[in-house]
């Protein structure tokens, strides 16, 4: 089972890191397009399905597969320097999507809560976690 776990877990994440990559920037369309309300209708409903289809599944499958995977030989994981580097990693990840969400929200709500060129540099935020999280889990450098 735990290749199975392991398969859905690398599938999700894929996912899951593609719609927090292309989440960020649906809402700088948003912002950008204000006044423009056919246009700022169809960047809402793109950001809402990203969030509703993508994001928030693909993160609790991503969770699901690996709590599995962990549960599954928590005694060699346990022991593992880069395992927990790699779980601070993914808290922080899923405090980001919560952040991106709840700033999605305010946006859809009419609300500027954030300038889009801001929004276009924490944008790489996802990116970068996911780079050493990689280099966590192959390399294992501790």
């Amino acid at each position: 089972m735990f290749e199975w776990f392991r398969a859905i877990h690398i599938i999700a994440v894929i996912a899951w890191m593609a719609g927090l990559l292309i989440y960020p920037r649906l809402l700088v369309y948003r912002l950008e397009a204000q006044g423009d309300e056919r246009f700022e209708a169809a960047m809402d409903k793109a950001a809402d399905s990203t969030r509703r289809i993508i994001i928030t599944p693909t993160m609790i499958v991503v969770w699901l597969m690996g709590l599995a995977m962990i549960g599954h030989n928590w005694e060699f994981y346990i022991t593992q320097v880069w395992f927990w580097g790699k779980i601070v990693l993914v808290l922080g990840l899923s405090g980001f999507h919560g952040y991106l969400i709840g700033i999605g929200k305010k946006i859809g709500a009419g609300q500027r809560p954030i300038e889009p060129r801001k929004l276009r540099m924490i944008n790489e935020i996802p990116m970068v976690i996911a780079i050493f999280a990689v280099m966590l889990v192959v390399v294992q450098p501790f």
